[in-house]
């Protein structure tokens, strides 16, 4: 998890803004299944264009 990331949710439970923490939950889920996507598509795998 990104610092920034982790910083604003130890911040929005801190001071318990539910809003704020339900959105950064859901950009902590987009922003992981974006990277795993990322990760699969290496650049040095082989193509599998035949």
């Amino acid at each position: 998890m990104p610092q920034w990331l982790s910083n604003q949710l130890l911040r929005a439970f801190q001071t318990k803004n539910v809003r704020k923490i339900k959105l950064l939950n859901d950009c902590w889920y987009f922003y992981r299944i974006q990277g795993l996507g990322q990760e699969q598509r290496s650049p040095d795998a082989p193509s599998q264009n035949r």
